[in-house]
């Protein structure tokens, strides 16, 4: 009996003991993992999540290109002048205010008719000035002065204008440096090719003849027509000098044997101004057609 109990107690040590061990082992398989181990859920969510891409700056924008400027009708270039005179020619880039010329672009002439384009320019921004309308007898006159330079309204508008007093104001009002008045008769005032293109701009940007009388002004040296329609734009197309305002002046010079002729031109952003004088028995078509060839070296 004592050796069966000894042998119960053995049996029912090695089963409770298999039972304890199966507990204990079953312990170690439900251990819950640890949340950096290769097989936990927070792990396996990790490892399927994409890496966001690394940041960076923001792309800088690209700066805008500099607006290209128009193309002109004209452009800077040698100019050869076949005279047997005296000739001097300037031109500016109304854009960039840059001036181009002869080398003796400086020295003086005088003008004859080219100063009718300032004489007009002048009554007609005094008149706005004062809150005066000229009579229809005094547009009459502006008009045929500028169109067909007539000679009469243009003595009559400078003696209204205060004769040399008023290119005291030409000279102030558009800055020019090389020019001066005559006492007794405009056709004798002294410009240089360079204060003439100066001209041109004083009448293109309103300075000359003031905001209410500009365009008007420009219309009519636009419509310049009969003798006096010659020169600088005859250089260009029939639709390009459509677009082109002169005033051309030409007289003999009796007492020095010359013929002095000038002419001036306003284009889409830019001026010309080209004077001339040589010996009369050459005609005044003679500085025509240099005013013309200068012009077509400079055109583009």
């Amino acid at each position: 009996m004592a050796t069966r109990r000894q042998g119960g107690q053995w049996l029912w040590w090695l089963l409770g003991g298999t039972a304890l061990l199966g507990l204990v082992l079953a312990g170690v398989g439900l251990r819950t993992l640890p949340d950096d181990s290769p097989l936990s859920p927070s792990a396996a969510s990790r490892a399927e999540a994409p890496t966001p891409p690394p940041t960076s700056a923001p792309p800088k924008p690209k700066p805008s290109p500099s607006p290209s400027l128009k193309p002109l009708a004209v452009r800077p270039a040698k100019v050869t002048i076949d005279s047997s005179g005296w000739a001097s020619w300037a031109m500016i880039d109304r854009r960039s205010g840059k001036i181009y010329g002869s080398s003796n672009m400086t020295e003086t002439n005088t003008t004859a008719s080219l100063i009718k384009s300032w004489i007009g320019a002048d009554y007609l921004r005094r008149a706005a000035e004062k809150g005066q309308t000229p009579s229809d007898v005094r547009m009459q006159q502006l008009r045929i002065m500028i169109r067909d330079s007539d000679n009469d309204a243009a003595q009559s508008l400078w003696e209204a204008s205060g004769g040399a007093a008023s290119i005291g104001r030409l000279i102030k009002t558009c800055k020019l440096t090389d020019s001066s008045a005559d006492k007794t008769r405009w056709s004798n005032t002294n410009l240089s090719a360079r204060d003439t293109a100066r001209l041109g701009v004083c009448i293109a940007d309103g300075r000359a003849a003031g905001p209410k009388w500009t365009k008007w002004l420009l219309t009519e040296m636009r419509a310049v027509r009969g003798t006096g329609d010659f020169g600088i734009r005859k250089a260009f197309s029939a639709t390009t000098q459509k677009s082109i305002a002169i005033k051309n002046g030409w007289v003999t010079r009796d007492a020095l044997g010359e013929w002095h002729v000038n002419c001036l031109a306003i284009g889409d952003g830019w001026t010309m101004g080209v004077m001339t004088r040589y010996p009369s028995s050459l005609g005044y078509t003679y500085g025509a057609k240099i005013c013309q060839d200068v012009a077509r070296q400079l055109k583009s």
